[in-house]
């Protein structure tokens, strides 16, 4: 695509003579139309319109650039012209966004998978994921429910469960203030329940078409109660990592991971995924989870590790 636009470009200076005698055909035209049509050589002008309609900004920039370089003298008009798009979009995008109700906006991902086995053996497992994410003017809404069950020859074996929710307020385009509260069930790990809150700062790192990265730290408070019938309250520490990668079209690695630093027992999880795109929201991704507690209670192993291949819709 780049190729073929920047070998049009370069025959520009060939028909800047005819494209200035095609723009002064429409007497009917109001002014400022018909100066952009001299200042914007046609060929250059159809193909921002075609990238506009397209609604391709990446394609939209590549115009620019090899537009100013093809005929210098229409570049701050293409410029402009883009800018002028880009401004318009973004206050329909805006608009948009004000007037959505509560329950709009909401884009998200729902990850299932599982296996079934009868004969010899009689095993069964599942896991469902389902992350829901608002993103508003100012504010941010996050929130991830999850579930892993298995039970092998009559006996449970894994029962893990999650559900957090997350706002945050945008500062700027890449600073912003979370909060987050977070409930879990593991008793596989030693504990029934845990209650998490925290609250602090958040900072996108990498915005980039093909590569994000998110940073977050703040104080935490964490309540627990073990399988040994006792509990545990304490302040901590929270940190967070949240990176993705496109490594190819439809080809995409994720690393999340996230950390509860305290006196008492303290808590490091991550999950490492590669998804690849089936067909349209349908992907086939295969993960890696690792959860480590620093002091489980007796007989408990310190870390526990899953591996799952599922299938993932985005919506």
């Amino acid at each position: 695509m780049v190729s073929g636009m920047r070998a049009l470009l370069l025959t520009f200076p060939l028909l800047l003579a005819n494209a200035t005698v095609a723009s002064g055909e429409h007497p009917g035209e109001d002014a400022r139309h018909q100066a952009e049509e001299v200042a914007i050589p046609a060929p250059i002008r159809a193909m921002l319109e075609a990238a506009i309609a397209a609604g391709n900004d990446a394609e939209v920039t590549t115009i620019v650039k090899y537009a100013r370089t093809a005929d210098p003298a229409s570049g701050d008009a293409v410029a402009k012209f883009a800018a002028d798009w880009r401004d318009e979009r973004k206050r329909a995008h805006d608009s948009r966004v004000r007037e959505a109700g509560v329950f709009d906006l909401w884009r998200g991902r729902a990850e299932l998978g599982g296996y079934l086995t009868t004969g010899n053996s009689e095993t069964m497992g599942a896991a469902g994921v389902l992350d829901l994410t608002r993103e508003g003017l100012q504010w941010r809404h996050k929130v991830r429910l999850q579930a892993d069950y298995q039970r092998s020859l009559g006996i449970t074996t894994r029962e893990h469960y999650l559900a957090s929710y997350e706002p945050n307020f945008k500062i700027d385009s890449r600073r912003y203030i979370y909060g987050a509260s977070q409930f879990e069930s593991d008793r596989f790990l030693g504990y029934t329940q845990r209650y998490s809150s925290s609250v602090g700062a958040g900072y996108s790192a990498i915005q980039t078409p093909s590569m994000k990265l998110d940073l977050e730290l703040g104080p935490a408070y964490r309540y627990t109660a073990f399988t040994d019938a006792t509990t545990q309250s304490s302040i901590a520490a929270r940190g967070s990592v949240d990176f993705g990668w496109k490594l190819a079209p439809g080809l995409t690695l994720t690393q999340v991971a996230s950390a509860y630093l305290q006196h008492y027992n303290s808590t490091v999880s991550g999950t490492t995924a590669i998804a690849a795109k089936v067909l349209g929201p349908l992907s086939a991704q295969v993960s890696y989870v690792v959860q480590y507690e620093s002091l489980p209670p007796v007989g408990r192993r310190t870390t526990d590790t899953t591996s799952r291949a599922s299938l993932v819709y985005t919506f």
